[in-house]
């Protein structure tokens, strides 16, 4: 059985990344997006990224920014992925040039239909909820993950915790899995033994 990525998002401070590296995370999210309550600005980011161990991947979120804005930041932070959250067209991911997460919000079936659009490097799937963009911590129909992977590298977020993380590897076996609100004290402060639960449950 493969390894299953971790990607730990929202990181908002340096003590946070630390810990989450020490609970053996793959990668980071750091979240760019105006309306979230886990927004963190660039110098920060910087400052985190030459901090953080090397072989940790750096992963910079952005809903509906300009093209232009998304690569300033990402040449500034030295960010490794980018993953978007809005309504970013096929064109836009190539023309980043760089290594993208597409994230679909999945309210049914029909929600999968756009994915082979996309030529991305992973997708994303979080679950659809009214008005928001993701991060809501609700969980989806699992059955449309398993679906979705003909497509491709699936990233399971959405409603992940450590009390169900090992039951939705087991159901879908996703290349890897994405948690912000399911191992916080409160929104973009982590939990240092929620994390530490999660790689492990992630690793059994």
């Amino acid at each position: 059985m493969q390894t299953i990525a971790v990607k730990i998002c929202g990181i908002t401070n340096i003590e946070d990344a630390l810990l989450a590296v020490e609970a053996g995370a793959d990668a980071l999210g750091f979240i760019f997006a105006k309306k979230s309550s886990r927004l963190v600005n660039e110098e920060i980011v910087k400052r985190i990224i030459k901090q953080i161990p090397p072989f940790v991947t750096t992963v910079g979120v952005f809903v509906n920014e300009s093209l232009n804005v998304v690569q300033d930041i990402v040449e500034y932070c030295s960010l490794d992925i980018v993953q978007l959250h809005g309504n970013e067209s096929p064109q836009y991911c190539s023309q980043l040039g760089r290594r993208v997460i597409k994230a679909f919000r999945i309210q049914d079936a029909a929600s999968l239909l756009e994915l082979p659009k996309y030529h991305v490097c992973g997708y994303l799937l979080d679950t659809f909820v009214e008005g928001s963009d993701g991060g809501t911590g609700k969980r989806f129909d699992w059955n449309l993950a398993t679906e979705a992977k003909k497509y491709g590298r699936i990233i399971l977020a959405g409603g992940l915790n450590p009390e169900n993380v090992a039951e939705a590897i087991v159901q879908i076996e996703p290349y890897g899995v994405d948690v912000s609100s399911g191992v916080e004290c409160l929104p973009g402060k982590k939990d240092r033994a929620k994390m530490m639960e999660f790689v492990r449950r992630v690793n059994l």
